[in-house]
């Protein structure tokens, strides 16, 4: 990380931060080590030169961060969260960044292509720079299990901190269930200003600075009637002191987005932003209706008959999406990474065969994983065998789903959202499930 402007530390001047022992090595002088619970086992090979090493936990010491810092964290929906209280910030003539799983990107224009959803402590503090350089008075951002677990957000003072759900992903990292809960829930054990899913209950928080948003239950922010056909309106409902129901604001939404669970990412959003800005609901639920959601986050690429792209990649996402077209006849299309949590294969079976009238079994991303083994374990979740169609060559699998789907139904593409490559064993290729969706149809119209 090159750094604005000098550091000084134990009497020395440096112009470049790293956590990456062979940089530092190779040019001592001018760069300060830094150690991380990532690379802590790696700082002998520094401290036996006799060079400087700059504690993580110290790091903040050194930087001024004049900008209000937003942490979005939840099993589903960060990145939509994330990036509609963006949109509603600029719409407001705020500058604002955001950073995450879709890359980085300062008043509407990509800084960063895509990378981790939280990426390390320095590129981090790297990318706070930037923002502030650049005028910003807002920082949105995503940020993961893994991130908090890792320390990857440490020193950060964070104006506001957002839960949106907790279900259960990533167990291949966490090992189990309870640890992350644990540590989504650690993110807000602090005093400070929060917003929290009330319905959510698996929600652990300090109360102190707490507001909370809700369809079922009581919250500072409810929706007293709401329609999801076709798209989302809804009538909101903020109270600012739960004890006192005379100082209530009322407003009236409607949004393009579609399903329940987008509904809830309105609210987390839409109180996000109300306790930034302090303005009043009436001034940014217009807005809504510019945020025409993300790429391959309920993304419908074509219409008639509806075709529809989905990153759902959880037994609870996958739900979710199929609560949004559960009037329908569902085909789903999905399959499931490899290298990670094994355990939610079977369960990601079992929720598709209890909404789809019929399953086409693929690939995701396999990695070192043979396809076929991953897809036998979705199948011992699913009991209904006649109606599970196998092909694991994801682009045969959408043609095929495409050439059978007929007008009154829907076919729902889940997993890769707006990912455009494949990861095998051996290589990575160029893959979009909406590119090939888009040809199909193109190549229909041409005749």
């Amino acid at each position: 990380m090159k750094l604005k402007k000098t550091l000084t530390y134990q009497n020395c001047a440096y112009s470049f931060l790293s956590d990456n022992t062979h940089e530092v090595l190779e040019n001592p002088k001018e760069i300060l080590f830094v150690k991380t619970p990532l690379n802590e086992k790696y700082s002998p090979l520094i401290a036996e030169k006799n060079l400087a090493i700059l504690d993580f936990n110290e790091l903040k010491n050194y930087f001024d961060f004049k900008i209000k810092i937003v942490g979005i964290t939840g099993t589903n929906g960060k990145t939509t969260t994330a990036s509609l209280m963006y949109s509603l910030l600029l719409d407001l003539n705020k500058k604002t960044a955001l950073l995450g799983t879709r890359g980085f990107f300062i008043n509407d224009e990509r800084i960063k292509e895509k990378g981790l959803t939280t990426p390390t402590l320095l590129e981090l503090y790297s990318d706070l720079e930037e923002a502030i350089r650049l005028g910003c008075e807002y920082f949105i951002m995503e940020v993961s299990s893994h991130a908090i677990v890792q320390k990857r957000i440490a020193g950060l003072d964070f104006a506001l901190k957002i839960l949106t759900n907790i279900t259960s992903d990533h167990l291949d990292f966490h090992q189990n269930i309870e640890n992350y809960r644990d540590a989504k829930n650690s993110f807000f054990k602090d005093e400070g200003l929060k917003v929290i899913n009330r319905d959510e209950t698996n929600a652990l928080f300090n109360p102190i600075n707490a507001h909370t948003y809700a369809l079922d239950k009581k919250a500072h922010l409810n929706v007293q009637a709401f329609s999801l056909n076709p798209f989302i309106s809804a009538s909101l409902c903020y109270q600012q002191d739960l004890r006192d129901p005379n100082l209530k604001e009322i407003a009236l939404i409607h949004s393009p987005l579609l399903g329940r669970y987008n509904l809830y990412n309105i609210l987390a959003g839409v109180l996000g932003v109300k306790l930034l800005t302090q303005l009043p609901l009436e001034t940014i639920v217009p807005l809504l209706e510019n945020f025409y959601g993300v790429k391959g986050r309920l993304e419908v690429v074509h219409s008639q008959p509806l075709v529809v792209v989905d990153f759902a990649h959880t037994t609870d996402g996958m739900q979710q999406v199929f609560e949004s077209f559960k009037s329908q006849k569902i085909t789903a299309l999905f399959g499931a990474g490899g290298d990670r949590d094994k355990t939610k294969r079977p369960e990601m079976g079992a929720v598709a065969s209890y909404y789809a009238h019929q399953i086409i079994l693929t690939s995701d991303n396999p990695r070192s994983e043979n396809e076929e083994d991953i897809i036998k374990d979705i199948l011992k979740g699913i009991n209904d065998s006649s109606k599970v169609v196998v092909e694991k060559d994801r682009k045969k699998a959408i043609l095929n789903a495409l050439e059978n789907l007929k007008d009154d139904e829907v076919l729902l593409i889940l997993g890769k959202g707006d990912e455009n490559t494949q990861i095998f064993k051996d290589k990575t290729i160029f893959f979009s499930d909406q590119e090939i969706v888009k040809s199909y149809y193109q190549h229909l119209k041409q005749g």
